[in-house]
């Protein structure tokens, strides 16, 4: 499905915004599981909306077969090499990490409860809805302000670190499931499933002193 480009204001993604990009040469999401969920495309300077296409500005498109389109808020874009550019975007529900929710004293005992109440004290408004099936047993409780993003699963002490889980990003929506998808059975057997594999070494977080 054809990517869409719309202004940082947009909210519903039911038009053609400021244009079908077309021309783009490749559009790949990528999302990890309670991690990363981005966009990054690959777009000719020749492009009908090369000069569109700036920071902040929104690109809409399919996240998986199946799927429905998802927004991603463009962050980056590369200077031209051999006449393309790479634009990077995140997933919409990353400006959960710039709202920030107050201290909330009380015990929380459930997930549901946890997310009404960071969305409760939030500082500013919050556009996004919050939901979950999870009914794993637990205690949160937020002692100091920080970002939404964070109360949810970057920190210790965090909802899914709390009630476990793994949440889904659906535009403005948020669901915490007790588990995505579904255990098929398959076993990974190198020669059969898995036919190359390859092992990568890396010393950047190597450390000396």
């Amino acid at each position: 499905m054809i990517p869409i480009l719309y202004e940082s204001t947009e909210t519903e993604f039911t038009t053609n915004g400021i244009g079908r990009l077309t021309d783009a040469l490749s559009c790949i999401v990528t999302e990890e599981r309670n991690g990363s969920f981005e966009l990054s495309m690959v777009y000719p300077i020749t492009g009908i909306h090369y000069s569109d296409i700036l920071n902040s500005r929104i690109i809409s498109a399919v996240s998986h077969d199946g799927g429905g389109r998802q927004p991603f808020d463009i962050y980056k874009i590369s200077k031209p090499i051999n006449g393309n550019v790479t634009i990077y975007a995140r997933h919409i529900s990353y400006r959960l990490s710039k709202i920030i929710t107050g201290v909330m004293a009380v015990d929380y005992l459930s997930a549901g409860d946890a997310l009404s109440a960071i969305k409760n004290n939030a500082l500013t408004e919050v556009p996004f809805t919050f939901a979950t099936d999870n009914n794993a047993e637990g205690t949160f409780r937020s002692e100091a302000p920080g970002s939404i993003k964070s109360k949810m699963l970057k920190t210790t002490g965090s909802i899914i670190d709390i009630f476990g889980g793994e949440f889904e990003w659906d535009g403005w929506n948020v669901m915490l499931h007790s588990s995505r998808g579904s255990n098929n059975g398959v076993t990974l057997r190198y020669g059969k499933n898995i036919t190359d594999l390859k092992q990568e070494e890396s010393i950047d977080a190597t450390v000396t002193g």
